[in-house]
């Protein structure tokens, strides 16, 4: 059985709702007003760094110390990690897979310290044989590095690599993985613009998909 890797904000956990009442906390103590969540949608899929960028960008907020806005936004998104929320059937498809035997592992741009308390809101870790945060290597999706971290810890030279975005999918392909789409999680550009083997908008499909892919 080859791996199935996944990403986590937008594929397995709905991250939208969390993200932005800790982008909007932040902004409250810099004397700005709230963002909405589909202005947030635009921030994420790379990591921290870059959502505080473009949060900067949109709020013209002045920042004099940047690792100390970070810290602080991570406080906040610590906090708000509590409140994650899962995407339909996800929880399902992974122990379907589990008990087929299939390696599972999770490879997310989302830092080690708001990753874990994620994860234990919704009991996600119990699955995963292998979890790759945002900060765990010198270098984030969409380098493949961490991905490809990921399937040789697993023993192994392929996967299928599972997630929502244009930034997993190119990940996937730079990394010469198989990439499967799910197409109900944070797109902020075409499903056909994006590469990928295969696309689902619901984890009943895909376990059969998984199947198909590892015996290709």
């Amino acid at each position: 059985m080859i791996p199935i890797i996944f990403d986590l904000d937008g594929t397995l956990i709905d991250s939208l709702p969390s993200l932005t009442k800790a982008v909007n906390g932040l902004l409250a103590t810099k004397q700005s007003g709230p963002l909405d969540v589909d202005t947030v949608r635009g921030f994420v899929g790379s990591g921290e760094r870059i959502l505080l960028e473009r949060m900067i960008a949109t709020t013209g907020i002045v920042v004099d110390d940047f690792e100390g806005l970070r810290r602080e936004f991570l406080d906040f998104y610590n906090d708000a990690a509590k409140e994650t929320v899962l995407m339909p059937g996800a929880v399902e498809a992974l122990a379907v897979l589990k008990s087929e035997g299939f390696p599972l592992g999770l490879v997310t741009n989302k830092p080690r310290e708001p990753l874990v308390p994620t994860l234990q809101a919704v009991d996600l870790d119990r699955y995963f044989d292998i979890v790759m945060a945002g900060d765990d290597l010198s270098k984030r999706k969409p380098d493949p590095e961490p991905l490809l971290h990921a399937v040789r810890e697993l023993g192994a030279k392929r996967c299928v690599y599972v997630g929502d975005s244009d930034v997993d999918g190119v990940t996937a392909a730079r990394a010469g993985q198989s990439f499967v789409l799910y197409t109900e999680g944070i797109r902020t550009v075409p499903v056909a613009e994006i590469p990928h083997e295969v696309a689902f908008d619901d984890f009943k499909d895909l376990p059969e998909i998984c199947r198909k892919l590892s015996a290709a």
